[in-house]
């Protein structure tokens, strides 16, 4: 039926329609593990999905690591959105610009570039951290610069995959891509309490530092296909410009990108309090923080192997659709739990139903948007997780300051139901 295409012929304006010949999408309904591993028959997605891996596990590593520090020098929940609001300074101001960039320079050239001032903040974190002089205002400031880096890689690296794999295989490589974020996720937060509790902080960061030599190493060794060079016809504002403009002309996009901005601003700020919810609310410690943001990671981890082996089938339609309903519901009732096995049990349930979100919306714009545009309308979709997150993380946080931890989830939970129902309705219609 019409409404379970994925892309419906009724959403691309009739001047896209030759751009849009040359990404097609292929639709498979049937379900297959041996599809799910498929992108890696690449050998530069190989590299690339190896590298990640070791430099994710590092990164999530130091992001719990931290979260735990800054919460020991302050003993304030608010603290911990300070420091989500210094990421996101400046991906609101240079994000958009970064997407320019994405389609103006070699993207693996921005990457080594972004991915080594990442390597370098995580080395000068780690010598205050062993030196005993790490201040909360030093956090705060290395955490601006991971921003700085972030509005240029991020761009850079979701533009980056259809240089790695065939157009075919792009749904696949977005799963994958969330299979390694996740697989990171699920154990780093948990080596990272372990090593935190035995060994300190410090030790963290170095890990992490040294994490970078893995994925910078796998784009150095990458044989990539000659890009055609494209000319450089208007000022960077004019192409900015252009980008908001077919985003904008496009039903779909429009739809994806404000369900990932609410999702960001309202369903996911709660990871922020995280730390203080493992000492105030369970009354646990560094390795109990590290166990809740593991919990989200596996099932995150278990949702993005299923979708890779899912490819293009007719459901996932009704499979975003089941993630945008149950993520605030799991949010709602992890406000209510004040027990560890029931939070755990909570945290899957939101990695599951945010996977379902995040993956799939973001196959949808990839295989929309034309290449010559993809860098632009790739930062406009990241600026929803890099930019709206940190606001969410400094919203969250007062009102945890303000009231207590749980309200300020519940608070968050009932408001991304209503606004994420409303989104739905809009995608449905849109489908028609």
């Amino acid at each position: 039926m019409k409404k379970e295409r994925l892309i419906s012929e009724d959403i691309i304006k009739p001047d896209d329609e030759k751009k849009l010949k040359t990404t097609s999408y292929h639709i498979n309904n049937r379900f297959s593990w041996r599809r799910t591993f498929s992108a890696l028959q690449h050998p530069n997605y190989r590299l690339w999905f190896w590298g990640q891996i070791i430099s994710l596990f590092g990164t999530w590593m130091q992001t719990t690591a931290q979260g735990f520090l800054i919460f020991e020098l302050t003993h304030s929940p608010a603290y911990l959105g300070y420091v989500g609001f210094a990421a996101g300074v400046p991906v609101c101001l240079f994000m958009f610009y970064g997407g320019v960039v994405a389609d103006r320079l070699p993207r693996r050239t921005v990457i080594i570039f972004a991915q080594t001032l990442m390597m370098s903040l995580a080395f000068i974190l780690a010598i205050l951290t062993f030196t005993h002089v790490v201040q909360a205002w030093h956090i705060i400031v290395l955490a601006f610069f991971l921003g700085l880096a972030n509005a240029f890689d991020a761009p850079a690296r979701q533009a980056f995959l259809l240089e790695l794999v065939d157009r075919k295989e792009l749904v696949n490589a977005i799963a994958l891509n969330s299979t390694m974020f996740n697989s990171a996720r699920a154990l780093g937060p948990a080596a990272a309490g372990v090593v935190y509790a035995m060994f300190g902080p410090a030790w963290c960061f170095i890990l992490n530092g040294l994490s970078f030599i893995g994925v910078i190493t796998a784009l150095v060794k990458m044989k990539l296909k000659p890009q055609p060079k494209r000319v450089q016809s208007t000022s960077t504002f004019s192409e900015l410009k252009e980008g908001f403009k077919y985003s904008l002309s496009q039903p779909m996009i429009r739809a994806q990108i404000l369900l990932i901005a609410t999702i960001n601003l309202f369903g996911i700020s709660f990871v922020t309090l995280i730390p203080a919810w493992a000492v105030n609310i369970l009354h646990g410690n560094a390795a109990t923080n590290g166990i809740m943001q593991s919990a989200r990671g596996f099932g995150a981890l278990i949702t993005a192997l299923f979708i890779a082996s899912l490819g293009s089938s007719k459901y996932i339609n009704k499979l975003i659709t089941i993630g945008i309903f149950s993520l605030p519901v799991s949010l709602f009732f992890f406000g209510l739990a004040q027990w560890l096995p029931l939070s755990l049990l909570m945290l899957v349930g939101n990695g599951i139903a945010l996977i379902l979100v995040f993956n799939l919306s973001n196959a949808i714009v990839q295989n929309i948007v034309p290449d010559n545009f993809r860098g632009r309308v790739m930062s406009i979709y990241s600026f929803t997780s890099f930019g709206f997150m940190p606001l969410g993380s400094l919203m969250i946080g007062f009102l945890a300051e303000k009231f207590s931890e749980p309200s300020a989830v519940i608070i968050c939970s009932v408001i991304t139901l209503i606004l994420s129902a409303m989104i739905a309705m809009m995608i449905r219609k849109i489908r028609l």
